[in-house]
């Protein structure tokens, strides 16, 4: 499989790599590209089945799948972005690699058993089993507290596209609730050197914080930052508010 890139013009002695969200595509990244470009070049991948990049195929689970193609576009150590399932991905790199990191920015990191929260784990469990009786009905309950956008708004096509999105993010549940990916285990937290940022929506769900609270528990260095006002979708509602909060972290690299 070969993912959809798409990059911005910066300092190209500085490579970065920005993942988005399930449900999302690389091009939100752009306006926080534009903001950083004096300092970085930023690419951003399309996730399988997102945006225009190919399905997924299923060989393996979602999470490793996605994790190895972004792996693989890392041919030097660079500031390494993620937001959401993006985020989750670029921490389970972070701890496999850690040299390939020179920066972690971890914006909204949805690692639930980080943080086991019964009703956030409750309410993925009823959208899993939803999606497989009403599809639709389980993408707007997810985008309700996940997506930050008006369903009701939302075009046919548009629907249709979120509504094929919502099995990806039910195949990425077991790396996400119960940590199939073993992103967690003993020392792999520890074992990241690189400065790491933990940023996130003041009105995010109360299972944000806390996921942040038990990674900064265990990482070397990191800090921490909240946006006010925003949500879950931060980087697409406040660009400039986050990409200043990631140009801090990369200048202390």
């Amino acid at each position: 499989m070969s993912l959809h890139l798409r990059e911005w013009p910066g300092n190209a002695d500085r490579p970065a790599l920005a993942l988005h969200c399930a449900m999302g595509n690389g091009s939100y990244w752009r306006p926080i590209a534009a903001d950083l470009a004096d300092l970085v070049q930023v690419t951003a991948p399309d996730m399988p089945g997102h945006g225009k990049s190919p399905d997924w195929d299923g060989a393996v689970d979602y999470h490793t799948a996605v994790t190895r193609e972004a792996a693989a576009l890392i041919q030097r150590p660079l500031d390494l972005i993620g937001h959401s399932i993006g985020a989750t991905v670029a921490l389970r790199i972070a701890v496999a690699a850690p040299e390939a990191v020179r920066s972690l920015t971890l914006i909204e990191p949805v690692l639930f058993a980080a943080a086991k929260d019964p009703d956030a784990d409750a309410d993925m469990e009823e959208i899993r089993t939803l999606a497989e009786t009403d599809p639709a009905e389980a993408t707007r309950q997810f985008l309700s507290v996940w997506g930050g956008l008006d369903w009701a708004s939302q075009t046919e096509a548009g629907r249709s596209r979120l509504i094929r999105q919502i099995a990806l993010v039910n195949a990425g549940n077991m790396a996400l609730v119960h940590d199939s990916a073993n992103i967690l285990r003993d020392g792999g937290l520890e074992g990241i050197d690189a400065p790491v940022l933990l940023v996130m929506g003041g009105n995010s769900p109360p299972v944000i914080p806390a996921i942040a609270d038990a990674l900064a528990a265990r990482l070397q260095d990191v800090g921490r930052a909240t946006v006010p006002g925003a949500g879950h979708m931060l980087p697409i509602t406040h660009p400039k508010q986050v990409a200043e909060l990631i140009r801090l972290n990369i200048e202390r690299a």
